[in-house]
């Protein structure tokens, strides 16, 4: 069923579990991750870029794929759409109002007081219509940086006061992940990480979750993070597959067959990384 984040990160916070974000591109990397979170009974958060959402053609586009497909595909498990590093209030309403779940809002480049206006901004449109809001806190590095690296740490007196001035339902704190590959070891502050659990009282959530060792995973959920962002990590076994496909079979051209080939690479990917976090049959 379709629904918002609060229950389902709520309910991993109180079990001490976590809920992948598994980002969508097209029709069918929403088809294979349903069809594999639902055969594991766990909850999914589908999410989506802006990129992602002009790209499939639209915010309707997307929520309407995404409801025909639970429908087709007779999903019983939770399901969130959650927009992913908004840029804007205008995007969050733009994708509220097109039947999002569930909204990021970033405005982690502004300064503390303007992201605090814009995300409460953004908190109380959202509320008002039964869609939950994440925001970030410090500066998440990655290839969009030039470099990877680029992060600007969380402080916990800041995150006290974002958490506590907007209202917000789960907070991002920059906290040593980057988006895309790691080049070298991904280095996590957990002490700060288990801080802002304690003194914020919220679900928090982890991006760049492509690339980090299971163990930091592990100890990433023991201080307080209930959600993984995976995208990089989907692509990459994604394109494994395809790749094979086209090397070995010179012949094919049904652009069908071409895209099915990275099928069973994201399928495993996904059920790995379900068991990781511990959210297999944990669907209600």
């Amino acid at each position: 069923m379709l629904e918002n984040m609060t229950r389902m990160l709520t309910e991993a916070k109180e079990n001490k579990y976590a809920v992948a974000q598994f980002n969508i591109n097209n029709l069918e990397w929403t088809r294979f991750i349903l069809e594999e979170c639902e055969a594991c009974k766990s909850p999914v958060i589908l999410g989506v870029s802006e990129g992602a959402a002009k790209y499939m053609g639209g915010y309707k586009t997307v929520v309407n794929m995404v409801k025909n497909l639970m429908e087709y595909l007779s999903i019983s498990i939770p399901v969130a759409i959650h927009l992913d590093h908004a840029s804007s209030y205008e995007s969050c309403v733009s994708a509220i109002d097109a039947g999002f779940t569930s909204v990021m809002i970033d405005a982690s480049h502004e300064n503390l007081n303007t992201n605090i206006e814009i995300s409460k901004k953004v908190v109380d449109y959202a509320h008002a219509r039964g869609v939950s809001v994440e925001g970030e806190i410090g500066h998440i590095g990655g290839q969009e940086d030039g470099v990877v690296g680029g992060i600007l740490y969380a402080e916990v007196e800041d995150c006290i006061t974002y958490t506590r001035e907007t209202g917000l339902d789960f907070l991002a704190p920059a906290l040593g992940s980057v988006h895309g590959p790691y080049h070298g070891d991904p280095v996590l502050a957990f002490d700060r990480m288990e801080e802002i659990k304690e003194k914020t009282n919220l679900p928090l959530v982890l991006h760049g979750g492509s690339g980090i060792y299971d163990e930091q995973i592990r100890r990433a959920i023991s201080c307080g993070i209930c959600k993984l962002n995976i995208n990089t990590e989907l692509q990459q076994a994604w394109t494994e597959g395809v790749r094979h496909k086209l090397d070995t079979d010179k012949e094919v051209y049904d652009p069908r067959k071409v895209i099915k080939a990275g099928e069973a690479n994201i399928k495993e990917a996904v059920r790995k990384k379900i068991e990781l976090l511990g959210s297999m049959e944990r669907a209600k």
